[in-house]
């Protein structure tokens, strides 16, 4: 049975734009995991082992054991401020994107962001000695790298774009960019120097992105493309369930029925035949086998 609200959900995400959409995605995903932590906390259980292969680890070696979570980690949260927060800037930025790039393109640019921040954090562990003691036991979640992509992409396109910030005034979008890059350099060895690894990645992918747009080349075009292509299978499904039954014509082969059929049309044709006889010459001068069909067919 369905329910006004989900309707009304489903409608509100079906006429939003790309960002509003993404924002649902978060939101969907971070209540369901939600509900699901509360559910297996109710047994003394955690659901963090189920959660686990969901997160970007920063070793390789669990990696192959999970290689969608490149993918999944960027929709995933830690806790109401950290979505909160990540959800803000992505309303904030994606409708400035979206005044100089189309839906399409910040679709792709979150998607892109997100794997180019993912890849770095794992790069980051592996390679530099200081996250030796570190790369097996850590992970990553969250849209900042993604939502970092964007917000780089929008200010390589429009630099001098006016942010007005709370007690700050306004800001060109560019020194914005270039300050939150900044601190996330200064915080690469602090207790959350994955999450910074990963927006200076998402940040170089928006550089990247925008840099190779204004050239010609679209980079988040193949991310689209399977998208797309994802979309239209459930497109497909939705025409077929909606389709229309072909209306089917029965005949019914009982001599009988042509039988009566023929009998009817007899009679209507003498009936005709009589009322063009009236016409001509009068009633008197029918005869009495007419009158009486004439009669008998007012009857009926």
């Amino acid at each position: 049975m369905r329910h006004p609200i989900f309707d009304n959900l489903k409608d509100m995400f079906k006429r939003g734009n790309t960002f509003i959409r993404l924002i649902y995605i978060n939101v969907g995903v971070f209540l369901v995991a939600s509900l699901l932590s509360v559910f297996f906390r109710l047994f003394n259980h955690n659901a963090a082992y189920i959660l686990q292969w969901f997160e970007l680890p920063a070793s390789f070696t669990r990696f192959l054991y999970q290689p969608w979570s490149i993918f999944t980690y960027m929709f995933m949260h830690a806790d109401i401020w950290h979505i909160l927060f990540n959800m803000l800037w992505l309303y904030w930025f994606g409708s400035i994107f979206l005044t100089f790039f189309s839906g399409k393109h910040l679709r792709g640019v979150y998607i892109f962001g997100g794997i180019c921040g993912g890849l770095l954090f794992m790069l980051a562990y592996n390679i530099f000695p200081y996250f030796a003691m570190e790369v097996n036991i850590s992970s990553m979640v969250g849209a900042s790298a993604s939502i970092l992509a964007i917000v780089t992409a929008a200010a390589y396109r429009e630099p001098n774009y006016p942010i007005r910030l709370l007690l700050l005034g306004t800001l060109r979008l560019k020194y914005l960019a270039l300050v939150v890059v900044a601190l996330d350099l200064l915080f690469l060895t602090s207790s959350n120097a994955g999450g910074h690894i990963a927006h200076l990645g998402g940040a170089l992918a928006g550089l990247w992105f925008a840099a190779s747009l204004s050239r010609g080349a679209d980079l988040t075009k193949w991310i689209n493309m399977f998208f797309d292509w994802f979309s239209s299978l459930f497109d497909r499904k939705t025409r077929k369930k909606k389709k229309k039954p072909t209306m089917k014509v029965h005949y019914n082969r009982n001599p009988q029925d042509y039988n009566y059929n023929a009998q009817k049309k007899a009679q209507s044709d003498e009936v005709d035949r009589i009322l063009d006889k009236i016409k001509k010459s009068g009633y008197q001068n029918l005869s009495d086998e007419e009158k009486k069909t004439l009669f008998d067919a007012s009857k009926k």
